[in-house]
């Protein structure tokens, strides 16, 4: 029992598991948007495990993906593969399960999740090669995490029949691509000896918290017109105007010269993002019936 624990916690290390918190709660924003209440216990049961699956199969290809890489970039050389705390071949058979436990969530939702669930695959899955060809790879990983509130939406509807998920999918890109642009900073330097894209080796760190900035200004915006168009009162006008403060207190924390406070910047600040529009705009749904 001890080895397996052992064993479970530097796998959930791998996929870094506690940073699911970055996409579930959208899923399951999408998911009370769309029933304009609670979903029913089944669909509440296979979202939060196809999002689980979805996500720990993404993490764990591109840590197969990456793994010369990171061996050889010294912040991410510790890594689970890199030092062989994990096998290349528990990683494979980790993934393979993932996928599978994915698909017989999205088959058990509805025919149209299952439907998709390809396309959803090759979504997560491929971004893990975007910075390889890319420097706009930020927006690849927003197009991945921002799939998830409309995937729920689908999941209790069984179909796009509103511009509400697409709207909270597109702000769900436009914040991720931001705190991606922020996250690759940190590897400026050895991305540009690497030869690797993103949009810090291209136009430079100072550039790039810019170009964070803007793609967060546009996420607070697309955010302003949701709240406009669900007009669910004042608790979800509480959530708009906390995440204003919250993205603009982000980018407060990092300068082109001192990243240091990185880590407050993205982990802290976007898990309480994604929380607090749940609450504030799954909250408001509750008030208005």
């Amino acid at each position: 029992m001890g080895h397996f624990l052992r064993k479970l916690r530097v796998t959930l290390g791998m996929i870094k598991f506690e940073h699911t918190l970055f996409a579930l709660p959208f899923a399951f924003l999408g998911a009370v948007l769309a029933a304009d209440g609670l979903p029913n216990l089944w669909q509440i049961l296979w979202i939060t495990l196809a999002m689980v699956g979805a996500r720990s199969a993404a993490m764990t290809f591109n840590r197969i993906v990456d793994r010369d890489i990171d061996a050889a970039n010294p912040r991410t050389k510790n890594r689970e593969l890199p030092t062989g705390k994990l096998s290349i071949g528990f990683a494979w058979a980790f993934l393979f399960a993932s996928i599978g436990l994915f698909l017989v969530a999205s088959y058990l939702l509805n025919l149209l999740t299952f439907a998709l669930s390809p396309l959803a695959l090759v979504s997560v899955l491929g971004y893990s090669y975007a910075k390889r060809f890319t420097a706009f790879s930020h927006l690849l990983l927003g197009w991945a995490l921002a799939i998830s509130p409309t995937a729920a939406w689908i999941a209790v509807r069984g179909a796009i029949d509103s511009e509400v998920p697409i709207l909270l999918s597109v702000l769900v890109l436009m914040w991720t691509a931001g705190f991606d642009v922020l996250y690759a900073c940190q590897d400026f330097d050895f991305d540009k000896r690497a030869g690797l894209r993103s949009i810090p080796a291209r136009f430079g760190v100072r550039n790039s918290l810019w170009i964070a900035r803007f793609f967060h200004l546009q996420a607070f915006l697309v955010l302003v017109l949701l709240y406009f168009d669900l007009g669910l009162g004042w608790l979800s006008l509480l959530g708009v105007l906390a995440v204003g403060v919250l993205l603009a207190y982000q980018h407060t924390l990092v300068k082109p010269n001192d990243l240091s406070r990185m880590n407050a910047a993205f982990f802290t600040t976007n898990a309480f993002v994604s929380v607090i529009l749940f609450v504030t705009f799954g909250g408001a749904v509750f008030l208005a019936r």
